[in-house]
C-alpha cells in the first residue's frame, strides 16, 4: 500500500503514515508491488493524489488536542468527492526546539516550523526568545531544513524529539517546549471510494448543513439525542461565498452497518440543507 503524507520524510505526518503502514493487514502482494510512504509539499496534493489514483490512502491530521480541528484538511475532506475516512490514529506530539549547538537562545533571530508547532510553542518563544523572528513553513521537517541551511547558527526549528538526520552541529533540545505538555493529534487515513468503509464501525464522521433560521442547530442536535446517538465532536466551518452560513463536522459514536445510524442519517439528509458521510472507523 503507498500512502502519501505532508512531507518532508521526518514530519509528524511521516510517522502518522509509517504507524497506519504498519497496522495494515498483511496480504498477498502482487507483482512489482510494495509498501511505501510518499511525501507531497501540502495538504490539497496528499488529498489529490488519492483522488487521482496515485496512492492508495493519506495520512491527514484532522485535529489537535490543543487547537481543535485542523480547518483546511476539514474543508478538504468536504471538497473532494468519493474519499473516506477510513482508519484513526492519535499521535504524541513532543515539540523540541533545534538548534546549533553551543548557541544562546538569546543569539537565535529565526525560528522555523508549521504554524501549528509555533502557536503551540507560543508561551516558550514569548518567555525565552521574545526577539526571535517567527517564520512558517508547509511542515516542520520543511522549517528543520530552512533552519540548517543558516551555517551561521542563528536560525532554529521547532520539531519532533524524533528529528533526526541533523547536520552542520545541530541538536536537539532535551526538553519538550510545548504549552501543553499532554499534546496530541487525531490522524485519519483517507481511502478512495464507498467500498474502502470498513462493513462495521465504532464511529462515524460526518458533515450538516443547517438551514439558516432559529433553533436548527438545536433541532440537529436533538435529532441525534433521539437516536441514541453520542457525539464525540463537533466543529463549525463557515461555508465560502455564503455569509452567515456555517457547516457543522460531527463525530458520532456508533456503528456504520447498524439500522439506527442509517435511519439517523436519512433524517438528517431530510432536516438539513445537506449532509455527507466523511468516514467511518
Amino acid at each position: 500500500m503507498k500512502i502519501a503524507f505532508l512531507g518532508p520524510e521526518g514530519s509528524y505526518s511521516h510517522l502518522a503514515a509509517k504507524a497506519f503502514l504498519e497496522r495494515a493487514p498483511k496480504r498477498e502482494k502482487k507483482i512489482n508491488d510494495w509498501d511505501e510512504c510518499i511525501p507531497f509539499r501540502s495538504f490539497p496534493e496528499v488529498l489529490s493524489a488519492v483522488e487521482n489514483g496515485r496512492v492508495d490512502a493519506a495520512a491527514l491530521p484532522i485535529e489537535n488536542s490543543l487547537q481543535g480541528g485542523v480547518s483546511q484538511n476539514l474543508d478538504l475532506l468536504q471538497s473532494v468527492e468519493g474519499v473516506y475516512a477510513v482508519e484513526e490514529y492519535v499521535l504524541r506530539i513532543e515539540h523540541r526546539l533545534i538548534y546549533k549547538a553551543g548557541m544562546q537562545l538569546s543569539q537565535i533571530g529565526r525560528v522555523y516550523s508549521h504554524r501549528q508547532a509555533l502557536d503551540q510553542c507560543a508561551g516558550f518563544l514569548d518567555r525565552e526568545m521574545p526577539f526571535a523572528s517567527l517564520r512558517e513553513t508547509e511542515s516542520t521537517a520543511f522549517g528543520l531544513t530552512k533552519a540548517m541551511e543558516d551555517e551561521s547558527g542563528k536560525s532554529a526549528a521547532i520539531a519532533g524529539a524524533h528529528a533526526g538526520h541533523l547536520r552542520g552541529g545541530f541538536i536537539v533540545g532535551e526538553e519538550c517546549i510545548s504549552d501543553e505538555k499532554n499534546n496530541f493529534t487525531h490522524f485519519l487515513l483517507v481511502k478512495k471510494g464507498e467500498e474502502s468503509l470498513p462493513k462495521t464501525s465504532e464511529r462515524i464522521f460526518f458533515s450538516a448543513t443547517c438551514p439558516h433560521r432559529k433553533g436548527s442547530l438545536l433541532e440537529l442536535l436533538a435529532l441525534i439525542a433521539d437516536c441514541d446517538v453520542n457525539m464525540t465532536k463537533i466543529e463549525s466551518r463557515p461555508i465560502k461565498n455564503r455569509p452567515g452560513d456555517f457547516r457543522f463536522f460531527i463525530e458520532a459514536e456508533c456503528d456504520i452497518s447498524a439500522k439506527k445510524t442509517q435511519d439517523m442519517l436519512a433524517k438528517i439528509r431530510e432536516s438539513t440543507l445537506e449532509c455527507k458521510l466523511l468516514g467511518a472507523y
